[in-house]
């Protein structure tokens, strides 16, 4: 089995790697299609804002490999977001991956500070999904974020600040979750150790 984490040049990619190594998964750090093309699973990690991101995806000739991924993928937090058709930043839209159908907009956190920041509760809404096993409601998982996905048929998890949006989404072959499971302690390793060895 071959994971590799894409290098999207907008990621912290070691922490994603050691998240991994402490669980003995091996993984392999790529921007190289034909290798993320020929992985069995495919992580997409990202921090930072979706227009630079999804530049930096094109500048390395992802775009159309990424986009077309028919293996298991997951994306974290900004890579999640990645996932979907359109991403909205003030007033610039950004066009994603469009492997999940749908708009990420900003967070309406209500008179919460933003960007949501610090550990926060999940509820499960389904709980079908390898992804989840281990994993229950009320588990808290580590967020950054000021950018969220809205509910939809895709979501497996939700999360509640100023407004309930999507903290765990599976469509088709593709997985991801708003949080940083590498940083989520217990609860982002087994998400983590789900994905590859589902």
């Amino acid at each position: 089995m071959s994971l590799i984490i894409v290098d999207t040049g907008c990621a912290n990619l070691s922490s994603v790697k050691f998240a991994f190594e402490r669980l003995e998964i091996p993984v392999f750090i790529s921007d190289n299609p034909s290798d993320i093309s020929a992985a069995d699973k495919v992580l997409i990690p990202g921090v930072g804002a979706a227009p630079f991101a999804m530049d930096k995806i094109r500048q390395r000739g992802l775009f159309d490999v990424l986009s077309r991924l028919e293996q298991p993928v997951m994306g974290i937090c900004l890579g999640m977001q990645l996932l979907f058709e359109t991403l909205t930043e003030g007033k610039i839209e950004t066009q994603g991956l469009g492997l999940i159908p749908g708009r990420v907009t900003a967070l309406d956190t209500k008179l919460a500070p933003s960007p949501h920041m610090g550990w926060n509760q999940i509820n499960i809404l389904k709980g079908d999904s390898t992804i989840l096993k281990g994993i229950h409601s009320g588990d808290y998982a580590y967020f950054v974020h000021s950018y969220a996905a809205p509910l939809g048929d895709f979501t497996l998890a939700s999360c509640n600040y100023g407004t309930v949006f999507s903290a765990i989404v599976q469509y088709k072959n593709v997985s991801g979750c708003q949080f940083h499971p590498e940083r989520s302690s217990a609860i982002g390793a087994q998400i983590l150790a789900n994905f590859a060895k589902g």
